[in-house]
């Protein structure tokens, strides 16, 4: 930087190219000392801008034999959060994130004051992740409010916050978030190491970064990076060694490593008592199993295996499927399509509008077609409550929508032997996954001690807290990475 004021003015206007919402404020130091105040419009506390900043440079009396720049900074600001920038693209960055800029003539340093106000949404229950029994806050879009969410409820001077910049247009702001003894040191490299070698000149969201944070195949349809909204869910995660990932702009924090395992588990879990939490729990892999098997089954057994149903219920079917004009699978796999039409139009369009399509569904597509005879009505039932059901593991819905296509192709080609040779197909290659180096089946495959407590089922608090079942499954995998 320049120590003539003017100077540094020009090449910052250069910098931003003129633009509108970057301001100027120039003004003299009691004393007469040119002086300039750069800020973001709407990114600052206007009241604070004046009380802490422009009333006291020019109210305080700087003293002629002193250094006027360590003088305003040790004795005339007012502002608990005070730095120094050394080069435009501190200057640059620091303005852009709400912080006020003080250029003094003589001087090619900065000072650089925290009087952050731009508008934001308050902080709210995440709508994706709703619990009965726990916190109702969620994470928000600024990053130093979720810093501030995780410190609230983590009081120890262990818990590390590491910030970088992401994005060589957006420069987007991102926070490691992990606890110092517990964290695994080859992890937190690894994740560093992968974090600088992200080629992207925006980040505008954390999925931006999910692809690059994957050990193997990046388009693999399991994820082996983990998302919540929830700050007492990211909190419970680094208490057992994991790494919080939070990126400014964006409501909801990444975590890694992740297991498979943990699509199952939800912090209601942890609230209520353990033989309620594992019947919720063994009902979601059932639910599971249902959503992903249950129509590529129906149309096998159908198809191929019809010796395989009760009599009645054979005969009810066939009666129902004889009316209709399409082939059992094509139906399945044309009603399959419908619903998730109509789903993603629901989820799109306003709340009003996202009702009538419902409706429309409901009344039009699925009564109507039944009635038609060009629907059946098994097939309905068989793809609503495979869609209820994969909606009890909504980190899932991606992965067991493309694979319920799928199974039901595999289904009604092949029958069960299509089924079994996917099944056999998708169990390889989530084994060969790994999530920084942790097995992504652990502690499943490979098997380890404690397998069902707090994984199938939900064991008491006092042999939880006693064994450190969850650290220990976590820790207990020797990492690929080396030191």
């Amino acid at each position: 930087m320049f120590k003539d004021l003017e100077s540094n003015i020009e090449y910052l206007k250069n910098l931003t190219n003129n633009s509108a919402d970057f301001t100027v404020r120039k003004l003299f130091l009691r004393g007469g000392t040119p002086a300039c105040i750069f800020t973001i419009e709407g990114m600052v506390n206007k009241e604070g801008l004046t009380l802490s900043i422009a009333d006291p440079l020019t109210t305080v009396l700087v003293p002629e034999n002193c250094n006027k720049y360590e003088y305003i900074r040790d004795n005339v600001l007012t502002s608990s959060e005070i730095i120094e920038a050394e080069n435009f693209q501190q200057v640059m960055d620091f303005s852009m994130s709400g912080f006020a800029i003080i250029a003094i003539d003589g001087y090619d340093k900065m000072l650089v004051v925290g009087i952050q106000g731009f508008s934001f949404r308050g902080v709210s229950e995440p709508s994706s992740e709703m619990v009965f029994r726990g916190s109702k806050e969620g994470f928000t879009e600024p990053l130093r409010i979720n810093m501030t969410l995780i410190r609230r409820r983590i009081k120890n001077p262990d818990l590390v916050f590491k910030t970088m910049t992401l994005g060589d247009l957006s420069r987007t702001q991102v926070c490691l978030c992990y606890i110092k003894t517990a964290v695994s040191n080859k992890i937190l490299k690894e994740l560093i190491r992968r974090l600088k070698s992200v080629e992207l000149d925006t980040v505008l969201a954390s999925g931006y970064l999910v692809s690059y944070l994957g050990d193997t195949n990046h388009n693999t349809l399991l994820s082996t990076v983990g998302v919540t909204e929830r700050p007492d869910t990211l909190c419970g995660k680094i208490t057992e060694g994991r790494i919080g990932l939070l990126v400014d702009g964006t409501p909801s924090a990444i975590i890694v490593p992740h297991l498979f395992i943990e699509n199952f588990q939800s912090f209601d879990d942890y609230s209520n008592r353990p033989y309620f939490a594992s019947f919720i729990r063994i009902l979601k892999y059932i639910s599971f199993l249902f959503a992903l098997y249950l129509p590529g089954l129906f149309v096998a057994i159908t198809n191929f295996h019809p010796e395989t149903l009760p009599r009645n219920l054979l005969a009810h079917i066939a009666d129902s499927l004889q009316d209709t004009p399409f082939p059992l699978m094509l139906e399945l796999l044309l009603v399959s399509f419908m619903y998730e039409v109509m789903r993603e139009a629901g989820l799109r369009l306003p709340k009003a509008l996202g009702h009538a399509v419902s409706i429309a569904g409901a009344l039009v597509i699925g009564e109507t077609g039944v009635s038609a005879g060009l629907i059946c009505a098994t097939t309905l039932i068989i793809v609503a409550f495979s869609a209820i059901c994969s909606y009890v593991v909504p980190e899932l819905y991606g992965t067991i929508t493309v694979m319920k296509f799928l199974i039901i192709l595999a289904g009604g080609i092949f029958g069960f032997i299509g089924i079994v040779l996917v099944s056999l197909i998708g169990i390889v290659g989530a084994s060969s996954l790994k999530s920084f180096g942790v097995p992504f089946l652990s502690p499943i495959a490979p098997i380890s001690k404690g397998v069902i407590t707090d994984n199938f089922i939900r064991s008491d608090w006092h042999r939880l807290s006693k064994h450190k079942i969850k650290v220990q499954n976590m820790t207990g995998v020797e990492s690929d990475f080396e030191e």
